[in-house]
């Protein structure tokens, strides 16, 4: 603690005194020397609180020549030309909208080192068209997953723990959610209006705040269940809860898919699941079996991967809620019990494809538990999910064409972890620096958060005094190591900066430049003649030329 005390007086009077410009510029930038051979590497090797002497040497031969990088840039440029100068105006008969909850920028940059390098690209990162998107709600500069649905499904922006409501309607507002004149009709309630086939897919609960926004009116997104209304003083019969709405809203009922989590919301008090788990509805019903009486044979409900790969081509919808509440992570899952995101997602868009009677179809796709991951500083977890998301991308994109199907991949809101210098190529992104030592002599992560449960497990109290924990007599690969955190939160907070947009087929190039969220489904909808039927023809299924 005296170290750091005295570290930061000491950089106070270097700022305060006259330290020199250039030698603000060497301690802002320091600079390292990564090659050489042997005990003796040219230029000495690291400096500034260096770690032990370590030699890396270009990642490979070739990146040490400039023919390398120059005819790398060609490719690109080759790329982009032949994406750019031909423009996909066709209708996008099929529009599927990714969402990886809580995917930041710095997510993907570390994604990126966990498929293999600083170089590897997520199949979405191959999309030609990129922009970014602004996250706040109606009412807050930091988002939450609630009022973000609202804007990329409804094209409106909401107040924050609200869903499919305009920001008339205030948090817990039971009154106000009761006004049809507040509803936000979503993107598959248009899709439905044209005869579109629909779904959803989810790694959380399907009554979570992100799939809620698909089909749900709510003035809190925590009323997933009728319990939740009452704990707030509200009345269930004039404020449904989410999972009630699925069930029975007009959005709801027509949805051909719904995959997910969240029985305990369908199931009242007094009844398992399968896994044994208790319902927690308190007005009796069953609203499985309700689900199952409003549909036809060709309906089924499933609760297991075994389930989900035995449906049928005569399938026509399906329910399937593979968890109580929210699906396990991936590093958790049982493979034999529970579906991935891409086996979800290869059976909705093969229903969907079936049901869509050739007027095509809308699917939400949403990877949940990014989120989950970052919330609790698991940022293993949170990359990992990041990329089974990638691979549902991956099969939704190689599995239709860009001439008619439009797939946008973006994320909700960002989060407070970042990547810090500076360590070598190919640096384990889980592990700790590389490139130098902290103040206090002691290692540093490579991925930090800004606020979290992570102070807590890299801090020692000891007579009165708060030090760091040595990270190199932690094992940081355990998929449960909360990473470090400045300020302690019970839960890492979400981040207000921009998010990423990708896209991909018809009208992709809409999502270009800084553009707010809600203008997403707006976008979405003219690809797909949903908002601007002055350009279709033939009732919504061709594009007349512009």
């Amino acid at each position: 603690m005296r170290l750091q005390l005295l570290f930061f007086i000491g950089l106070s009077a270097l700022v305060s005194d006259g330290e020199s410009s250039h030698d603000a510029e060497r301690r802002m930038h320091p600079v390292f020397s990564l090659m050489g051979t042997g005990s003796n590497p040219v230029g000495g090797g690291r400096f500034k609180r260096a770690m032990p002497q370590i030699v890396f040497n270009a990642l490979r031969t070739e990146e040490r020549y400039a023919e390398y990088w120059q005819g790398m840039a060609a490719q690109t440029l080759d790329q982009q030309l032949d994406s750019k100068l031909r423009l996909n105006t066709q209708l996008a008969r099929n529009v599927m909208l990714f969402i990886g909850d809580g995917m930041s920028i710095p997510t993907i940059t570390a994604g990126r080192v966990y498929l293999g390098g600083e170089e590897q690209q997520f199949a979405f990162e191959q999309f030609p068209y990129v922009g970014l998107s602004k996250t706040y709600c109606a009412n807050m500069q930091v988002a939450d997953s609630a009022c973000t649905a609202t804007a990329y499904l409804g094209g409106v922006k909401a107040n924050y723990g609200t869903i499919g409501v305009t920001a008339a309607v205030q948090f817990k507002d039971c009154q106000a959610q009761a006004q049809a004149a507040h509803h936000v009709s979503s993107i598959a309630a248009w899709a439905q209006k044209q005869g579109m086939a629909t779904g959803l897919v989810t790694t959380t609960s399907v009554t979570h705040a992100s799939p809620a926004g698909v089909y749900a009116h709510l003035a809190n997104r925590n009323w997933e269940n009728d319990a939740e209304v009452v704990a707030d003083n509200g009345d269930p019969e004039l404020c449904p809860d989410a999972a009630a709405q699925l069930i029975n809203s007009p959005v709801g009922q027509k949805l051909n898919v719904i995959m997910g989590g969240g029985r305990e919301n369908f199931l009242p008090k007094g009844v398992t699941d399968a896994s044994g788990a208790p319902g927690r509805r308190l007005d009796g019903r069953n609203l499985i079996e309700e689900w199952k009486r409003q549909h036809t044979n060709s309906a089924h409900y499933v609760q297991n991967r075994r389930e989900l790969l035995k449906l049928t081509n005569h399938t026509s919808r399906v329910l399937g809620l593979f968890a109580p509440y929210h699906m396990a992570y991936h590093l958790d899952a049982s493979p034999a019990e529970q579906p991935t995101l891409e086996e979800m997602v290869q059976s909705a868009m093969e229903i969907l494809e079936r049901q869509s009677a050739g007027r095509g179809y809308f699917l939400f796709v949403e990877g949940g538990r990014i989120d989950h991951g970052h919330h609790d500083t698991l940022a293993l977890r949170a990359i990992d999910e990041t990329a089974e998301f990638d691979k549902a991308v991956k099969f939704a994109r190689s599995h239709t064409s860009t001439d008619d199907t439009l797939i946008v991949v973006s994320s909700d809101h960002s989060h407070t972890m970042s990547l810090a210098g500076y360590s070598s190529r190919k640096n384990d992104i889980f592990g700790i620096n590389d490139g130098q030592l902290a103040a206090d002599d002691l290692p540093y992560a490579t991925l930090s958060y800004a606020n979290g449960p992570g102070y807590d497990s890299n801090y020692l109290r000891e007579g009165g005094a708060v030090r760091r924990k040595n990270l190199r007599a932690i094992n940081m690969k355990n998929k449960d190591f909360m990473f470090p955190s400045t300020v302690p939160l019970a839960s890492e907070t979400h981040g207000g900066d921009d998010v990423a947009v990708f896209a991909s087929g018809p009208y992709a190039q809409l999502f270009t430049g800084v553009f707010e969220q809600n203008f997403i489904p707006h976008a979405l909808g003219y690809a797909s003649c949903l908002t601007d039927r002055n350009m279709c023809v033939d009732g919504g299924v061709a594009r007349r030329p512009r």
